[in-house]
């Protein structure tokens, strides 16, 4: 760019560019006093003070510092929504296994309804597909170049910073000088997003966890994710999970951390930065190696297929019978809430399950409680045992009936194709932009052999 404006010579530029193109993998000695005086002083040793006493001509290491951050930045995110990708193509692989797989859900941790395991690993999918939107959209203010922006006040020199954003990749500016050096609402932002995918992740963990001990006896995890007790033979103990549920809570300190250390700083640049930095490359390792690791259990995970006693003994069907009194029989729904919890109580209290369940007492029940004799026939309740047609009976838009399920399955496999392919593009244009870049130093070193 500073040979195009004509700020420096084609000659001087290329002697520049030559000794950049060499130390591109230099290593920082002691005594450097950071990354960007090191570079310049590599291009000083090798050009002299009349050459490479001109690199840092309408730079600063503010504006430097911001895009360097922003380059790094993009690329991570980049790997962040492919990873993504990856744990929800292997979401939709097992709950393409798992259509008919009946497991109980709950709310409050009590046995609420039956789903099926693919409905429940569809809600994780859709969580995740949130976050890539979050992701997209943020690296969309994340590809923005603040190059030439120099300490606050931009330059004297009359420099092209769309040339330099083009070059570079970027997307267009970060146009006020000002903001362009003295914004980290974007690394703010970024730790934001990865907060909210560590969130999910821990909640997906969280379930796994509970749901792999003995007493839920919903899922089995693969054995090499797991550990046993140096103690206690007989235990399989979630230690991979464990730490993926402890690790991302980081995540949500150091965006609390890097908003509280923006919240009291003056405009302009200030060295606080430098703390703040290293919270978002950690932030980002935590969320991409948690992913990494949801990526590999997933497709080893195990369901525990027979849940016909578990939905015996915790009345989960007694939805369904409130439901059906509504629906063949009249009974306005409160009513019939009413009816059948009384029903599940007496039953409790007598030691018994949902297949104890007679049409004569819950004739009486409703005497008793609603003042109605409500008549049901045997197949009526004893229907609502079979787990799977419990499922089945929710064919709505949305619910876990399996017919339901694979429309969903098709629906996102559909628009995680469409998110690989934008994510597909967003990596070519960096590629594009690095080749352009490449090609027109090419064309100072060998002007016969290139052209514009």
């Amino acid at each position: 760019m500073l040979i195009e404006q004509e700020i420096i010579t084609k000659d001087d530029g290329a002697k520049i560019l030559a000794t950049l193109a060499k130390h591109v993998n230099m290593q920082l000695g002691e005594s450097a006093e950071d990354v960007h005086m090191a570079v310049e002083e590599a291009v000083l040793s090798e050009n002299g003070p009349e050459v490479g006493g001109n690199l840092h001509i309408a730079k600063s290491r503010n504006d430097q510092v911001a895009t360097a951050i922003r380059m790094v930045l993009r690329n991570e995110l980049l790997v962040i929504m492919r990873t993504v990708a990856h744990v929800q193509d292997h979401l939709t692989e097992v709950a393409e296994e798992n259509l008919e797989t009946v497991i109980l859900e709950y709310t409050h941790l009590q046995p609420a309804q039956p789903v099926t395991f693919a409905h429940y690993l569809l809600s994780y999918f859709d969580m995740l597909e949130r976050d890539l939107q979050r992701l997209q959209n943020l690296y969309v203010r994340v590809n923005l170049s603040p190059l030439g922006a120099g300490a606050l006040a931009t330059t004297s020199f009359p420099i092209n910073r769309d040339r330099t954003a083009e070059l570079l990749g970027f997307n267009g500016i970060v146009e006020n000088s000002i903001d362009a050096v003295s914004s980290r609402d974007f690394i703010v932002e970024a730790i934001s997003v990865l907060a909210m995918i560590s969130v999910n992740l821990s909640r997906f963990a969280e379930d796994l966890i509970i749901w792999s001990s003995p007493d839920f006896g919903v899922v089995e995890l693969p054995d090499e994710f797991t550990s046993t007790s140096s103690i206690m033979p007989q235990k399989k103990n979630p230690e991979v999970l464990e730490v993926i549920r402890a690790r991302t809570s980081h995540v949500l300190g150091n965006l609390m951390a890097v908003t509280a250390t923006l919240k009291n700083l003056p405009s302009t640049y200030n060295l606080d930065f430098q703390e703040i930095t290293p919270k978002l490359w950690d932030s980002v390792e935590i969320t991409r190696a948690s992913l990494d690791m949801m990526h590999k259990i997933l497709p080893k995970l195990k369901v525990t297929a027979d849940i016909s006693s578990k939905v015996s003994k915790s009345f989960v069907a007694a939805t369904e019978l409130a439901n059906t009194l509504v629906r063949r029989h009249r009974v306005p729904f409160r009513t019939a809430h009413k009816i059948v919890g009384a029903l599940v109580k007496s039953l409790i209290e007598a030691k018994l399950t949902f297949e104890d369940a007679t049409p004569v007492l819950l004739a009486k029940v409703s005497q008793d409680v609603a003042g109605i004799k409500v008549t049901v026939k045997e197949e009526e309740i004893k229907e609502l045992v079979n787990p799977l047609k419990l499922v089945q009976t929710h064919n709505v838009k949305g619910g876990p009936a399996p017919v339901e399920v694979k429309r969903a399955l098709v629906t996102r496999e559909k628009q995680l194709f469409a998110t690989k392919s934008n994510i597909s593009k967003l990596d070519k244009a960096l590629e594009e932009a690095e080749n352009k870049l490449s090609s027109v130093v090419q064309l100072y070193f060998y002007p016969q052999k290139v052209k514009t």
